[in-house]
C-alpha cells in the first residue's frame, strides 16, 4: 500500500535503529572481521622537525596492532595559510606572495633534511611543488569562503605525503587514506558518524593487506561537497571521530607535553601530570581552559567508549595521561583557567517570581549562538559569563528591555575539577580557605558533580593559580 505525503511526513526512525543499520552494514562490507586498530594522533610540534617526523616513525612502526596516523600540518604552516588567505581577501596579493614563497623556502629546507635518497628528495619535491603550484595560482582567482578552506588545507596534506615518501624511503609498507573521502560534516558542521564509519570501514577494507595507514587531521568535505574543516579541536578531532567510527582499541594524542597537568605549567612552577582522568573530567578541564585537549576532542571517544592516551613525543616513556569511562578515585585532580571571560549582570526588580524571565535571557544568546559559561541567579538579578564578544554589542541592546545590564572585561574562570569534589565538604573549606586574600565575582557550585568554578578579575589569574597549587595539592 502506498503512503500519502503526508503520512510520509509523519514517520520516524529512532536514532538507535539508524546505529543499529549503520552497524550491521558495516559487518556486511567488512565481512564483520576486520581487526581491532589504534590511532595515533600528532600534532604540529611533534611533526615540526625532519628529525621529529624521523622519531615518529621508529614511534608507529614498533606498534603491534593495525593502527591510523593521523598528522596536523608542520607547526607554523597553518598560520602561514591563514595569513596567505587574508592578504588575497583584502586584496594585498604581493603580501600573500612573499608569505608563500617563504612558507616553500621552508617546506625545501625540510625535505633536505627529512629525506636523503635522490628518488626519495625528487618525489619529496615534486610533492611541494604541486602543492605550491596550487598556492600559486589562487593569487590570480577571485577570492571566496571556500578557496579559503582550500588553502587551509594545504597543510595537513603536505604533512602526510611528505611523512609517506619518508616512509617509502625507510622501507615501511603504508598506505595514504585521504580524509576528503571519508571525513564529513552536515549543514551544521557537525561531523557525520554514521556515513564516517561507512566509508572509512569501505576504505580499509580495499586494503586489508596494509597495517599502516596516515590520514590528515583537521580536514574533511561539508555537505556541499566542498573542502573545509572540522574547526572546533581540529586533528584531535579528527583522531577522535576516527577511533569512534572503528571502535578502535584506544586514541593516542601525542603533543609535546607528558599528559594533562594538575595546573598550567606555563604559570606554576611546580605541576605533575595527572595518571588518569573520566571523559567528564577531561571534559570539564579542556572546556575550562586546560590547552592541551580541545573539548570536542572528546564528545566522539566518550560516546563509542574509546579510552584516550596524552602522550609526550618528546618522552614517549612518560606515563601520561588515561582518560576512560570510569574516574582514579574520589577528589580534586587539576585546576584550570579559562581567559578572555566577559561577565554580564541584569537587574530588575521585575525579576521577582517572573515566570519565564530566565528563559526569554536565554533566548537573546542562543539567537546570537553566543554559549554561556556560568550563571548565578538572585531574587533581583542574574550574572552570566560568556567568552565570545562577536555580537555583545547586539546581545546587550536586546537585554535592555529586562533591566539595567553591567558588563566586566577581562575577566577570568578558575575551575577545580575532579570526581565528586562538589559532595566533598573538605574540599569546599580547602579551596576557599587557599584564596581568602582573592576578591571572587561569581561562585558556580553544584552544577557539575566534577566542577567549582569561581570568576576573578584576570588580574588576580597567576596569584589565585599558584595559591591553589599550594593548597590543594601541597606543591609550591
Amino acid at each position: 500500500m502506498s503512503q500519502s505525503v503526508e503520512e510520509q511526513k509523519t514517520l520516524s526512525v529512532p536514532p538507535y535503529l539508524c546505529a543499529q543499520f549503520v552497524n550491521q552494514l558495516i559487518i556486511q562490507i567488512t565481512g564483520g572481521g576486520e581487526p581491532i586498530m589504534k590511532v595515533m594522533k600528532f600534532g604540529g610540534t611533534s611533526v615540526g622537525r625532519p628529525e621529529r617526523m624521523h622519531h615518529i616513525v621508529s614511534l608507529v612502526t614498533r606498534q603491534e596492532e593495525p593502527t591510523i596516523v593521523v598528522l596536523s600540518a608542520l607547526s607554523g604552516t597553518t598560520n602561514a595559510l591563514v595569513e596567505i588567505g587574508e592578504n588575497i581577501a583584502r586584496g594585498d596579493r604581493d603580501a600573500a606572495r612573499k608569505t608563500i614563497e617563504k612558507l616553500e623556502a621552508h617546506y625545501q629546507q625540510f625535505i633536505s633534511e627529512l629525506v636523503t635518497k635522490p628518488a626519495s628528495v625528487d618525489k619529496a619535491k615534486a610533492v611541494v611543488a604541486e602543492h605550491f603550484e596550487f598556492l600559486n595560482i589562487i593569487l590570480k582567482i577571485s577570492f571566496s569562503e571556500a578557496l579559503s578552506k582550500d588553502i587551509l588545507a594545504q597543510g595537513e596534506l603536505l604533512s602526510t605525503r611528505l611523512f609517506c615518501v619518508y616512509l617509502e624511503e625507510q622501507g615501511v609498507g603504508h598506505a595514504l587514506l585521504p580524509a576528503l573521502e571519508f571525513m564529513s560534516i552536515d549543514a551544521y558542521d557537525e561531523p557525520q558518524i554514521g556515513s564516517i564509519k561507512v566509508k572509512l570501514s569501505q576504505l580499509l577494507q580495499q586494503r586489508k593487506e596494509v597495517k599502516l595507514f596516515v590520514t590528515q587531521g583537521y580536514i574533511c568535505r561539508n555537505s556541499r561537497g566542498e573542502v573545509d574543516n572540522l574547526k572546533r579541536g581540529g586533528s584531535d578531532y579528527s583522531a577522535s571521530l576516527i577511533a569512534a567510527a572503528l571502535n578502535a582499541s584506544v586514541c593516542e594524542i601525542w603533543t609535546d607535553i607528558d599528559g594533562m597537568h594538575n595546573n598550567d605549567p606555563r604559570v606554576v612552577k611546580k605541576t605533575v601530570p595527572v595518571e588518569q582522568l573520566s571523559f567528564d573530567e577531561a571534559a570539564e578541564l579542556a572546556y575550562f581552559g586546560a590547552k592541551i585537549l580541545h573539548p570536542a576532542s572528546i564528545w566522539p571517544a566518550q560516546q563509542y567508549k574509546v579510552p584516550v592516551r596524552l602522550l609526550n613525543t618528546m618522552q614517549p616513556e612518560a606515563k601520561g595521561t588515561l582518560i576512560a569511562e570510569k574516574a582514579d578515585g574520589v577528589g580534586v585532580k587539576a585546576v584550570a583557567a579559562k581567559d578572555n571571560i566577559i561577565a554580564i549582570r541584569i537587574k530588575s526588580s521585575r525579576m521577582l517570581l517572573a515566570y519565564g524571565f530566565l528563559r526569554k535571557i536565554f533566548e537573546v544568546f542562543e539567537k546570537y549562538r553566543t554559549p554561556i559559561d556560568m550563571i548565578t541567579t538572585s531574587e533581583v538579578a542574574v550574572s552570566i559569563t560568556i567568552d565570545n564578544p562577536q555580537y555583545l554589542k547586539e546581545i546587550l541592546k536586546e537585554l535592555e528591555p529586562f533591566g539595567s545590564t553591567e558588563v566586566d572585561h577581562n575577566q577570568t574562570i578558575i575551575s577545580v575539577v575532579g570526581n565528586e569534589i562538589a559532595q566533598t565538604s573538605d574540599i569546599i573549606k580547602k579551596l576557599f580557605g587557599s584564596i581568602m586574600n582573592i576578591p571572587v565575582r561569581m561562585v558556580s557550585y553544584g552544577g557539575s558533580p566534577h566542577n567549582i568554578s569561581l570568576l576573578i578579575s584576570a588580574e588576580h589569574k597567576t596569584q589565585i593559580l599558584q595559591q591553589l597549587n599550594k593548597g590543594m595539592f601541597g606543591l609550591e
